[in-house]
């Protein structure tokens, strides 16, 4: 299994928006970014990810399972882009702030912390483990 984080504008499509959506689940649509998209194309269906609120929030607000791997994105003809269908696994307990992920040192080499603007990108399996802690979740 690996593990990911997925950026979205809540106002756009939020938390709430998905787990609306249920064990069906929802295409991660939109995406217009080659990066984002080569790391679509790696995803596997079972791995997992974080739902994080961009914008002014800035938080991960809840845990993520791919159920469907890359395929066209409904929301365009080009065949260029690609997307994966994600379901809502369970909040977090406790929403982590992009500003205390910059401030543990053990996340210093996290994409997050490097890349903030990047909408779809990997997390290493021990930094899955070290957000799962401070969001008070079992990994």
């Amino acid at each position: 299994m690996r593990y990911w984080l997925f950026k979205s504008e809540p106002n756009t499509w939020g938390w709430d928006d998905q787990l609306a959506r249920g064990d069906k689940g929802e295409e991660w649509d939109g995406v217009r970014n080659y990066q984002a998209r080569n790391f679509m194309r790696e995803m596997s269906v079972g791995d997992r990810g974080f739902f994080y609120h961009s914008v002014n929030e800035k938080r991960i607000v809840g845990i993520v399972e791919v159920i469907a791997e890359a395929h066209p994105d409904s929301t365009t003809d080009d065949p260029r882009w690609e997307c994966v269908d994600i379901k809502a696994v369970q909040p977090v307990a406790r929403p982590v702030t992009l500003d205390e992920i910059k401030n543990d040192p053990r996340l210093a080499d996290m994409v997050l912390v490097k890349n903030s603007r990047l909408s779809v990108q990997p997390v290493t399996e021990e930094e899955w483990n070290i957000l799962c802690e401070m969001a008070g979740v079992t990994p």
